[in-house]
């Protein structure tokens, strides 16, 4: 995401303005857009001010919410895929949920299921000593 203009430079637009300056002009002369000093013009006439906005939400929001839940349910149910781990958990939660929460974690998930219920390894031999 794009860093947002200086105070400095909102300053010195809305000054600008305000001391009668075409707005036209003082886009083209700032290299700003006019829908921009437009926003900054309307967040001042409605706050008091033309500061850049801060503290909103990054990311997305985690399904998984107790951790300390989610980590007493790893424990118990360590041994199981992710997919059923997820049909477990319920909360219309996912696999790819479950892998994040674990990533989140950093806790090491099952690999390979097929090969543990064929008894075999990738290269198709036998997990079994002979």
């Amino acid at each position: 995401m794009p860093a947002p203009y200086s105070y400095d430079l909102r300053d010195k637009a809305i000054k600008a303005v305000k001391g009668g300056e075409r707005k036209s002009d003082v886009c083209r002369m700032l290299n700003i857009s006019r829908n921009t000093l437009d926003l900054w013009l309307k967040r001042e006439a409605q706050t008091g001010d033309y500061q850049a906005i801060t503290h909103f939400q990054m990311g997305y929001q985690h399904k998984i919410t107790d951790w300390k839940r989610f980590e007493e349910f790893v424990q118990k149910h360590g041994g199981k895929t992710q997919r059923e781990m997820a049909k477990l958990w319920g909360d219309n939660v996912t696999q790819q949920n479950i892998s994040d929460a674990l990533r989140k974690l950093e806790l090491s998930r099952k690999k390979r299921l097929t090969d543990m219920l064929s008894g075999t390894n990738s290269n198709g031999r036998s997990l079994k000593s002979d």
